[in-house]
This record gives structure tokens, sequence and C-alpha cells, in this order.
């Protein structure tokens, strides 16, 4: 498979491609199989260029995203021409910000506004080195139990990690659960166990009472913040320094989103077929309570 194709959409098509083939018709199959054996092409090609390069009719592509359940052909390819434009958007510079930052006054704010989006995660991502990263996923992986904390609009980082991060690794605990402290769920940490608290100035007091019994219990301590010292007393093992400067009167936290989905990422695959299975039975399992909206189906064609 194109190694930069998005796993989370085109992965799944071609797998359900791979689960559907003996079922599909003859000239469907053969138009399923040139897209699993070539992602990369077909979400680039139009489907007269698919059809030319195979001798398929382009009827036979269309028939086929039908057949899958799609609206359109078009919307059957969006995935793999998506996931390839976005593997290569760097290599199309930056002109799009001087084109846009002459567009009036809005558009003049829209630019500045992106690339300061784009500062602030690059140089995130450039503090994140992978000996800092790969030290944070062995703390997380060896401890006896994660937790991560934040407050407030750090919260809704701290939830997101949580809520990916534990289809990886099962013993992560998000705290505060509900609408107690920090500390309430903090009860029995100890040297076995990890801490991940993010935070931004100005600094949560919660959170930082949380570092400071973490540490003082001897657990492991992640931080990731906009600095390294941010408040007395507090003894961290591990310092993801992001980012957070904004046009606005908050920080930013773009910078920090890109770093957790970075080491989402190498959790997910320090995880290995135990965290795949893992993710499979979350997906199957809101897929059969009806988690997820799904729009009527067209009416199947035959060959």
């Amino acid at each position: 498979m194109d190694p930069h194709l998005d796993p989370r959409k085109t992965a799944r098509l071609i797998q359900h491609l791979k689960d559907r083939m003996d079922s599909l018709p003859p000239k469907l199959k053969a138009a399923a199989k040139y897209v699993i054996d070539n992602p990369g092409d077909f979400g680039l090609d139009t489907v007269r260029t698919s059809a030319q390069r195979t001798g398929i009719s382009a009827n036979g592509f269309v028939r086929l995203a039908q057949h899958l359940g799609f609206d359109t052909f078009e919307a059957f390819r969006a995935p793999f021409r998506a996931a390839l434009t976005t593997a290569h958007e760097a290599d199309l510079g930056q002109d799009w910000l001087e084109r846009m930052a002459g567009e009036g006054p809005a558009g003049a704010l829209q630019a500045a506004a992106a690339r300061n989006q784009l500062n602030i995660t690059s140089r995130s991502l450039r503090l994140m080195t992978a000996e800092r990263t790969q030290a944070i996923v062995d703390a997380l992986t060896s401890a006896r139990r994660s937790y991560v904390t934040a407050t407030r609009s750090s919260y809704a980082l701290a939830y997101y990690f949580h809520y990916v991060g534990r289809m990886a690794l099962p013993s992560l605990d998000l705290v505060p659960r509900h609408m107690g402290a920090a500390l309430d769920d903090l009860l029995d940490i100890g040297p076995e166990d990890c801490l991940i608290a993010i935070t931004f100035a100005p600094y949560s007091a919660g959170t930082i009472q949380a570092l400071r019994l973490a540490g003082e219990r001897g657990a492991s301590v992640i931080l990731i913040s906009d600095s390294e010292v941010i408040a007395p007393g507090i003894r961290t093992d591990h310092v993801l320094a992001v980012a957070a400067n904004s046009l606005h009167a908050f920080g930013a936290v773009g910078g920090a989103m890109a770093v957790l989905e970075c080491l989402l990422t190498h959790l997910i695959a320090a995880g290995g077929e135990d965290a795949r299975r893992r993710i499979e039975a979350y997906d199957a399992l809101r897929q059969d309570s009806g988690a997820y909206w799904s729009g009527p189906k067209l009416p199947r064609v035959g060959g």
C-alpha cells in the first residue's frame, strides 16, 4: 500500500474491497483489484484516466462506487486523493499565504493567523525529539497505571488524548474523571505509575497540585506545557515544551495538539497487534450500537 495514504480511511476502504472481492461481479472485481493494487494512482487520476490505464470502462469504476454505497465516483475517490494531497502539502510552498494577505482585512488577518499556527506547530514538533518521545513512550508503556490530567481549555486536549490513547494503552486514565479535582483520582498514585499533565499560562492550580503529588509519590512525571518551569516544588522526568503564541488573548493549542497526535502515533505503534485488535473492537462496537450516523445506501448494481 502507498505509505502516504491516510490509514483511517483508505486502509478501511481497501480492506472492505478485499473482503467483498469474492462477491463482486467480474467487471467490478477487476476495478476493485486495480484500486487495491494502485491506491496512489487511483487517488490521483480521473475516472477516464483510470479507465484508460486498465481497459475497464469508466462506467465500471462508477458502478463499483455505487456498489459500495457511494453517491458518486468522486466520493469514492476522495479519501485516496485527500491522503495524497495532504502528504505532499509541504511541497506546495507558502505562496498561498502571500495571496491571502492581499485579499482585504479578513484575508490579512487569516494569513497572519495561519502563519502563526504553522510556526507554533513547526516549533513544537521540532522540540519533540525522537529521544524525548521514545523515553516518554517507554515510561507510559512500562507504568502500572498512566494518568493524563488538565483543566479548563486544556482539558479538551487531555480528553482527546485519553479517548484515543486508551485503545493502545488500556491502563491510561483521565483525571479528573467528573466534576471533582484531579487529586481525588490520584490518591493511589505511586512509583510504578506515570502522570501526564497538560497546562499553559496562567497555570492551573489543580494541575500543579497533581504534579506535586505525583512527584512526592515517586511517579514518573511528564509535563506538556509552554514552559519547562511552571511553579516551585515540581519534579519532572520528561518535558515536551510547546509553542503557544497566539494573536488573541488566549494561548494557542495547535502546537500542543500536533505533539499529542505524534505521541498517539508512537503509542499505537508500540501497542502492536494488541492495539490494532482493540481499535477494531472499539470500532465494531460503535458500528453495532449505531454510534455512527449512516445515510441511505444506493441499490447495489449487478454485473
